[in-house]
């Protein structure tokens, strides 16, 4: 990539990237020598950036090593899924790597992205592949709206460096520690999938990778869960007109799975 008209390699790239950042903060912080080490400083200075105005010329680095980061991986489309049944689609991996019109972010009510540095849930990991912009936009959305999200309902954003077009922000319920679900809870996931279904359809999109909504952090139990996702999509795509061909139920961990590949195929 070049900076200025002059090519630099992705060493440059994260000790411009990080020098602007710990300048910003105007913090005392060391850059590592190690290049997966500055990495992982640089995720965790963007984990933690508020929506402030950034320069141009830093968003043309980031975007040039962010889309780089993303080509070096083995993209999938939906020629690529091989388990499926008719529109519904499961595929096991990092929804990043899915080169669809748009995928699903389990969200949290203030829609800004996690804040936490290197922290392993989908908000995290898509607002850093995705970029500073992300964080931006959806802190316009929020502005403008004046109040948090609510549960069940969805955002649609640019996806900026990351494979997909679109990202899809929707807010799950939350189920304290060792409680169920009650009947709201499971309306209000459902309402997740449906507003992301309406919004793509809204934007005629042809494929959109879902994450597992909720059954992180929010403790909702993954096969009541899986269950719900199947159930209210394959109600929508019955009861409505819709662009899409294709619908991802995308798993991470082989226990999710070993249950949406039992819920779509049987044994």
């Amino acid at each position: 990539m070049s900076k200025g008209g002059i090519k630099i390699d992705t060493n440059q790239q994260l000790n411009y990237l990080l020098n602007y950042l710990i300048d910003e903060r105007q913090e005392n912080i060391e850059i590592p020598e190690n290049i997966i080490q500055k990495k992982n400083l640089l995720r965790s200075l963007m984990n933690v950036r508020p929506p402030l105005p950034i320069s141009e010329e830093f968003l043309d680095v980031q975007d040039n090593y962010l889309t780089n980061e993303i080509l070096s991986k083995d993209l999938v489309t939906v020629r690529d899924i091989t388990e499926f049944n008719d529109k519904l689609m499961l595929w096991k991996g990092d929804i990043t790597d899915l080169k669809v019109d748009a995928i699903v972010n389990a969200a949290n009510s203030k829609l800004l992205g996690c804040f936490i540095p290197m922290h392993n849930c989908i908000d995290n990991v898509i607002h850093s592949d995705s970029g500073i912009q992300l964080r931006l936009e959806c802190d316009k959305i929020m502005k403008v709206q004046n109040k948090d999200e609510e549960i069940g309902k969805a955002k649609i954003t640019s996806a900026y460096n990351l494979a997909s077009k679109y990202v899809i922000h929707t807010v799950g319920p939350a189920i304290p520690q060792n409680s169920k679900p009650s009947e709201l809870d499971s309306k209000r996931l459902s309402s997740c999938y449906n507003s992301c279904l309406e919004i793509a359809s809204q934007y005629n999109l042809k494929s959109i990778a879902f994450c597992c909504i909720s059954t992180g952090v929010f403790n909702f139990p993954k096969k009541e869960a899986a269950k719900i996702a199947i159930k209210t999509t394959n109600n929508y795509l019955a009861d409505n007109e819709t662009s899409l061909n294709h619908i991802i139920f995308n798993v991470f961990t082989h226990d999710d799975y070993l249950i949406y590949k039992n819920l779509l195929f049987g044994d």
